[in-house]
């Protein structure tokens, strides 16, 4: 890029000086003038001065705080776009600097063309006025657990950050147990709708029959055994947060009255007359391929488009295993322990692959607490309870086979050395393959959500050898 009178200087602080090594030298590639100081009270010395047209700056520095110098900063520049950088990777940083007038985040390490990406789109766009119009964003992130440092994290940190003072709709989508609703409370908690209620609605909960009536409410007298006024999901919403779980399960009849409610901002109850205007914020979860849905005619694709304003993946913890070490730290302190992990019981964690993600972390944790005493969490010990553990949930042991240290075969070494009299009993052949056998074929009805035909051809069994064997293993179709 060939010099300019135009050409804009970039202003950075941060004490490590081979990123600021790192940073001028690329900035300059691009064009830019580059003022780089080790501290906030050069760079604010410059701000005072006239110069530069961005700041760059760290967080953690010597003398002042890089977040608090953002506030003195646009009082004395209030154009001035700053983007922040910290190796400090936790939510609490991205919503702060969001809520101090910060253009943008970025969490160390970052990759240097992602930073030249957002140094070129702030030059065209200008600083927005609403920076103090939100709720005291730091003050509510005690009630919210959203944990982790991973790269995945830190893109959802981000998302929640840029949305605080925007109404837009959410659609997350993610393998059940990620946290999607933890999320969708961050987003509630961090937005102009934190003062009014967040109200959560299972879609695959809810009887088909009741969806309507269970968001829009109904009239004394509108069917069969509704003999009282009911006030539904998106009046007890008002002034606050509707979320939608499962809305892949939503009925083709009710997706097209909550389209209605999205385009007009009004629903009538059922067996109502009269129009009832709502004003709440949606956001959306589930765990299917919307766009599969719609291409198979089982969901309404001019709805999807109206939901899918925001679209946020939530990732499955396999693919965040970094941030375990994290998540089970915070179960433990929320079972009123104070435990330590050997470095080799947390591997033996941390290789595991959890297909029931987070909220089966947080299961085996507690119960890891609650059944041993000992402040020390040793590896033999985890492995073991590990080893139990998949074999008591449906699918486990497979994830373990090919995933961890605790295999099938070292699963049922373990489970004989434990049970003596396993040996004095007939059909011991029999008894293990049952026990492996069951919730495999559970986990995969499961996933075809009990169409057994599917998972017949999924299994490799003939549809009726199938049925035998959901018969003969007593396995609850229903609750697969």
């Amino acid at each position: 890029m060939t010099k300019t009178a135009a050409t804009k200087t970039i202003l950075i602080a941060d004490d490590d000086a081979s990123i600021r090594t790192v940073l001028m030298q690329a900035l300059k590639r691009e064009g830019y003038d580059v003022l780089a100081a080790d501290n906030g009270a050069t760079l604010y010395q410059w701000i005072l001065e006239g110069r530069g047209d961005l700041v760059i700056t760290d967080v953690m520095m010597p003398g002042e705080n890089g977040l608090d110098l953002i506030p003195k900063i646009h009082r004395r520049a209030p154009d001035m776009k700053v983007i922040v950088m910290s190796a400090q990777n936790a939510l609490t940083t991205a919503v702060s600097a969001s809520e101090r007038g910060a253009l943008d985040y970025l969490p160390k390490p970052f990759d240097i063309d992602a930073l030249l990406a957002l140094v070129k789109n702030a030059f065209r766009k200008s600083r927005t006025a609403e920076q103090n119009n939100a709720p005291d964003m730091v003050a509510a992130l005690d009630k919210s657990f959203v944990v982790g440092q991973s790269r995945q994290m830190q893109e959802i940190y981000r998302t929640i950050a840029r949305l605080r003072n925007a109404d837009l709709t959410v659609l997350m989508t993610g393998e059940s147990g990620t946290g999607k609703e933890v999320i969708a409370r961050a987003l509630h908690q961090f937005s102009r709708w934190s003062n009014g209620p967040f109200v959560a609605v299972n879609m695959a909960a809810i009887p088909r029959e009741l969806i309507e009536s269970e968001l829009f409410g109904h009239e004394k007298g509108a069917f069969t055994g509704a003999t009282q006024k009911n006030i539904g999901r998106f009046e007890q919403a008002r002034d606050g947060t509707l979320f939608l779980d499962e809305i892949g399960d939503m009925p083709f009849d009710a997706q097209t009255r909550l389209l209605r409610v999205l385009q007009e901002g009004e629903f009538t109850p059922v067996g109502g007359r009269r129009a009832v205007k709502t004003n709440v914020r949606i956001i959306a979860a589930t765990h299917q391929d919307i766009r599969a849905l719609v291409q198979a005619g089982r969901f309404r694709e001019d709805l999807y488009y109206r939901l899918n304003v925001v679209p946020l993946q939530v990732p499955p913890l396999r693919e965040r295993a970094e941030d375990i070490p994290a998540l089970v730290q915070h179960f433990v302190t929320q079972s009123g322990h104070a435990k330590v992990f050997e470095p080799a019981a947390m591997q033996a964690i941390r290789d595991y692959r959890w297909p029931g993600n987070i909220r089966e972390l947080e299961n085996f944790i507690k119960r890891l607490c609650a059944l041993h005493a000992e402040d020390i969490m040793d590896a033999e010990t985890v492995k073991a309870e590990l080893s139990r553990h998949a074999l008591q949930t449906p699918g486990q042991g497979l994830y373990l086979a090919a995933n961890s240290d605790v295999s099938i075969a070292e699963a049922v070494t373990r489970t004989l050395a434990t049970d003596m009299a396993a040996f004095e009993k007939p059909d011991l052949y029999g008894r293990i393959l049952r026990q492996m056998e069951k919730p495999l074929i559970t986990e995969v009805l499961a996933y075809t959500r009990g169409n057994q035909i599917r998972a017949a051809e999924i299994l490799g069994l003939n549809r009726n050898t199938l049925r035998k064997k959901i018969r003969d293993l007593d396995i609850d179709v229903k609750k697969a």
